[in-house]
């Protein structure tokens, strides 16, 4: 049996044979913490309301202090909520402690491990203390997937950065959660490495583990993820399909070399030409109201011969940054 069957057969065991609609169903989330101190009373979560559906790969996505960190934070059991509710694979996080607990793997941001446990201990303490029976547990089968086989034995601490991240996601993956959470898991990880580990991940959600993810990457979220949502000031402001959130965002650049140096941007009406380098130009424009054809055209008029041609569609930071105020 595969990796994937076999994480595809233990939870359809352990988890109720009825799967939920959305993997992750929140409802007018929120958190206040109190004032400290010197430190003034801060509204981190404010009446946020997101569904997950099952088997997505989900991106969430918000500037530092956005409040990403809190909701994950709320649904691992780590921090209470001030109001609202949770439940994560059908299980209120709340009325169901323990089995929303099961259901869910969290890969956090920070590096917390034991320097003198080893790998294939540290991932056999985690089955344990799931509960995991050891003729079910996955070790090495989990270190094997993440490139950590020929590191089983060795101690944590002699772990280079990129490994010991990729551990984390070994640790959240003992007890085969179906949601799978990946905060920031690939930062200071090599490219090499961070292709490996996309890969098992990929693996795993197509298997039907939901994956949510939270990244400063936005390529990577914008090539990963189907569905995307961004929050700010602890405010969801915007949430759809990875698709339908870059189709709203109705601008493209066009870039064309001429075949002379131009000292300025032909003033062609409208449009809104610049001149990048002498024979390099560069056109904003809107596709749903201006055509490529209709510049060229005008191009032709100026009796400017084209060399070559392309053009920049609209990406997930545009729409981040537009969202977030530029934040």
């Amino acid at each position: 049996m595969s990796p994937k069957d076999q994480l595809s057969f233990r939870f359809k065991k352990i988890f109720q044979p009825d799967l939920p609609e959305f993997a992750v169903d929140i409802k007018g989330l929120t958190k206040r913490y109190a004032a400290r101190g010197k430190q003034p009373a801060k509204l981190a979560l404010d009446d946020v309301s997101l569904a997950i559906p099952r088997g997505s790969f989900f991106g969430l996505l918000g500037p530092n202090g956005a409040g990403k960190s809190t909701m994950i934070n709320i649904l691992a059991g780590l921090v209470n909520k001030s109001a609202g509710s949770a439940s994560i694979w059908g299980y209120d996080i709340d009325a169901q402690e323990r089995q929303s607990r099961a259901a869910i793997g969290v890969v956090p941001q920070e590096l917390n491990f034991d320097p003198f446990f080893t790998p294939r201990e540290l991932l056999e303490v985690q089955a344990g203390l799931y509960g995991v029976p050891k003729s079910e547990r996955r070790t090495d089968e989990i270190l094997g997937a993440l490139g950590l086989a020929d590191k089983a034995h060795a101690y944590t601490r002699s772990l280079s950065g990129g490994m010991r991240r990729r551990l984390l996601v070994a640790k959240a993956m003992v007890h085969s959660p179906p949601v799978l959470v990946l905060d920031e898991p690939t930062a200071g990880v090599d490219i090499d490495l961070r292709r490996q580990l996309w890969d098992y991940v990929k693996e795993l959600n197509m298997a039907g583990t939901t994956v949510l993810l939270t990244t400063h990457y936005l390529e990577e979220a914008e090539a990963l993820c189907d569905r995307v949502a961004i929050i700010d000031r602890g405010k969801l402001v915007a949430h759809d399909k990875t698709s339908a959130m870059l189709s709203q965002l109705d601008s493209k650049i066009l870039t064309v070399i001429v075949d002379r140096d131009l000292d300025a941007a032909p003033a062609i009406p409208g449009f809104a030409a610049s001149l990048v380098e002498p024979r390099r130009l560069s056109f904003h424009y809107e596709p749903s109201r201006t055509k490529v054809g209709e510049i060229l055209a005008a191009l032709q008029k100026e009796k400017l011969g084209i060399v070559d041609v392309s053009t920049d569609e609209a990406d997930l930071e545009d729409i981040f940054l537009k969202l977030t105020n530029g934040q």
